[in-house]
């Protein structure tokens, strides 16, 4: 559900460029991040930080995209969140004694501290090459390309890697389970 929730304003953006035009997909857009970030905030009590920086980004390149009525800086924002994203990561292995991943999933699951670092990392790679990705595509191909690209190229590719993290992973929670049976009284 959380995915879908945080997939919402680029469905919108998908419908509404495919119906409409860019103008009137980036100005949804606006509006459904906008909603998104205060119906999460509403409902957990709290903003959530991505919701947060991807509004911000949002308004900046989808205000700048309708007041120049210029695409290109709608084509840019992608790339920016993920850059954005790789950045955040990258420096979290040098603030505190988490880095972002290992904040986030470490509640549910126990990694070695080299773990959490390749996973951090890796996710850092991923979000670079989805920036890049994104340039190319935007710059390579017409915008209906791209619109495709924005919805079904990274939900494709994301859903892919967090495939690749899972095996990674795998290891890792294999041991876990071993080690909670071992644990477990003999009947």
């Amino acid at each position: 559900m959380k995915m879908f929730f945080d997939f919402l304003p680029v469905l919108l953006f998908f419908v509404t460029y495919k119906m409409v035009d860019i103008y009137a997909a980036t100005a949804l857009l606006i509006a459904a991040c906008a909603a998104q970030t205060l119906a999460h905030r509403w409902i957990k009590g709290r903003f959530e930080k991505a919701h947060l920086i991807t509004l911000t980004l949002v308004l900046i390149f989808g205000g700048l995209t309708l007041y120049l009525q210029d695409e290109t800086f709608i084509k840019w924002k992608p790339t920016a969140i993920n850059w954005l994203f790789a950045i955040l990561l990258i420096g979290s292995q040098f603030v505190g004694d988490k880095n972002i991943i290992e904040r986030m999933m470490s509640s549910n699951l126990t990694l070695p501290a080299t773990a959490w670092r390749k996973l951090n990392f890796a996710w850092a790679i991923f979000f670079t090459l989805l920036g890049l990705l994104n340039l190319y595509i935007a710059f390579s191909f017409d915008t209906d390309t791209w619109v495709n690209f924005k919805l079904f190229g990274i939900m494709g590719l994301t859903f892919l890697f967090i495939i690749g993290q899972s095996i990674f992973l795998l290891p890792y929670l294999k041991a876990a389970e071993a080690e909670a049976k071992r644990k477990l009284p003999s009947e």
